[in-house]
């Protein structure tokens, strides 16, 4: 007797399969560790995921820029006009 195919949920990780795993990790740029673990506190749902991930990695970062003044900055911005010029002239 031939029986329909069952059809994966697909917004859900499913943990047994692993090249969904796998895939989900290089993605994501998790161990497996990491991800297990954030599977265990919000859930299996692939946005609910990624959205941590990103919560993570924003929090992660600095919001400041770490003691770098505003000449500085201004200074590693490089000259417009130079830039242009450089950037049209035909190739020889």
């Amino acid at each position: 007797m031939r029986r329909p195919k069952p059809h994966p949920i697909r917004n859900k990780l499913d943990l047994s399969d692993r090249t969904q795993v796998r895939l989900v990790r290089k993605r994501l740029g998790l161990s497996d560790a990491e991800l297990t673990e954030i599977i265990a506190r919000v859930g299996n749902s692939l946005s609910a995921v990624s959205k941590e991930v990103a919560l993570q990695r924003a929090a992660g970062l600095p919001q400041q820029p770490a003691d770098v003044s505003a000449a500085a900055a201004i200074a590693s911005v490089p000259d417009r006009a130079t830039t242009e010029l450089t950037s049209n002239d035909p190739a020889p």
